[in-house]
């Protein structure tokens, strides 16, 4: 893509509005406008890796066995009076429709709309396990929007249901759900600062569990168990003062900011709606339920809050807009190698802007794509290439930088 045919334009000045660095160098970088608090249109560049992180998402939602589906935003005020939570949601979006006077409400989450519609389809033991997904816009009344893209009145969202026979069934699964969020993680490039989190499991099961990414913007304090990797939130402490996984005791406060939760949610949502299933024998059932979110747009603020530095963004590769930034200086012409490269299948946004190398260098550092690569008369037929997390850069060939460049790519 030509940055001169971009939608958006850089700014030099940070958004009067926002204290969270993640809002601060997105809307500075034009991946993202806010509209009001906690309400952000996604652009160009910022809607390219907001379908990159959905992309790895999707793919491991459907190695588990996840069908795909998209459900309605606009509820009907009736299912929620079914499970208690009209009145009982303390961040629910409600409003009458001027014409037919019902109530509605903007779906926060699913399960009122879910347990409803399996019920038309799972009718048997054979109908069992089911697994069903959506990655879809939620609406949730936020007291205070404040941490840019980490807690949005409106944001992204995946949220996968699971349908069972019984615990044991539904244990199994949850553990092949837990190792692809690990996979989710490890690949959007946050796998190393990740760590599942023991919850509360209300009173359906023991545990609950979260996964924090460990970053100083993290709105919530977890204790890590430096031993075997994994924290307790601030409900299991207060309970327990060791580690539910190996029991140690040495537990360090950490701050976190929540990507993802799994929940055995049994039958708390089937039985509202007399969810059943008939077994062998032709006796009747509740059908046994699991939940499992994971925040996409909130993933998209982590990685920011995570991979940045004085000036601007570093995007890990797998979720960058683009591999390369081609900047042409000094009359040279970079049109060429960017059909090339394009060719090759490595995403390029080229800039051929009437501007100084100043100003190119600084928008190159805030948008932040993996790699740089500059054409100038004073590289002579040859690339500057320098990765957006080093300082160094190297004159190679273009042969050696479609050979870089791939190797980074895949």
């Amino acid at each position: 893509m030509r940055q001169s045919q971009l939608f958006t334009k850089t700014s030099r000045n940070f958004p009067k509005d926002e204290t969270a660095l993640n809002a601060q160098l997105l809307i500075r970088g034009g991946f993202v406008n806010k509209l009001m608090a906690g309400v952000y249109s996604f652009l160009p560049l910022g809607l390219r890796v907001l379908q990159k992180i959905e992309h790895i998402v999707r793919e491991e939602m459907q190695a588990i066995g996840g069908e795909e589906v998209s459900l309605p935003v606009l509820h009907p005020k009736a299912n929620w009076m079914e499970t208690g939570r009209f009145e009982t949601y303390d961040t629910l979006f409600r409003f009458t429709s001027h014409y037919s006077k019902n109530d509605y409400v903007l779906g926060p989450t699913h399960e009122e709309v879910i347990s409803p519609l399996a019920k038309q389809f799972i009718l048997s033991y054979q109908d069992l396990p089911r697994y069903v997904f959506q990655i879809q816009s939620k609406f949730r009344d936020e007291k205070r929007a404040k941490s840019g893209l980490l807690r949005g009145r409106e944001f992204l969202m995946k949220d996968l249901y699971s349908f069972h026979r019984d615990d044991a069934d539904l244990d199994a699964y949850y553990e092949k759900v837990q190792e692809a969020y690990g996979r989710v993680f490890e690949r959007v490039g946050l796998g190393e600062d990740t760590v599942l989190t023991f919850a509360s499991g209300g009173t359906f099961s023991k545990y609950s569990h979260e996964f924090q990414t460990l970053i100083p913007a993290g709105e919530d304090i977890i204790y890590l168990c430096e031993q075997c990797r994994v924290a307790v939130n601030k409900e299991i402490i207060e309970e327990q003062n060791t580690c539910p996984k190996c029991g140690a005791e040495k537990l360090a406060e950490a701050r976190g900011a929540e990507v993802g939760n799994i929940f055995k949610l049994k039958t708390k949502y089937s039985a509202p709606f007399e969810f059943k299933f008939k077994d062998e024998k032709g006796a009747s059932h509740e059908v046994v339920m699991g939940c499992y979110g994971i925040g996409i747009s909130r993933l998209m603020g982590v990685i920011v809050e995570r991979f940045h530095d004085e000036k601007g963004v570093l995007w890990p590769a797998s979720v960058a807009p683009f591999t390369v930034h081609l900047l042409e200086l000094n009359g040279a012409s970079g049109t060429e190698l960017a059909h090339t490269l394009e060719k090759r299948g490595i995403s390029v946004l080229y800039d051929e802007t009437d501007r100084g190398a100043g100003e190119k260098f600084t928008d190159a550092d805030l948008l932040g794509m993996p790699w740089r690569a500059v054409v100038s008369p004073k590289t002579k037929g040859k690339i500057e290439l320098k990765a957006r997390n080093s300082e160094k850069a190297e004159l190679i060939s273009e042969k050696e930088l479609i050979t870089k460049l791939s190797i980074s790519n895949s």
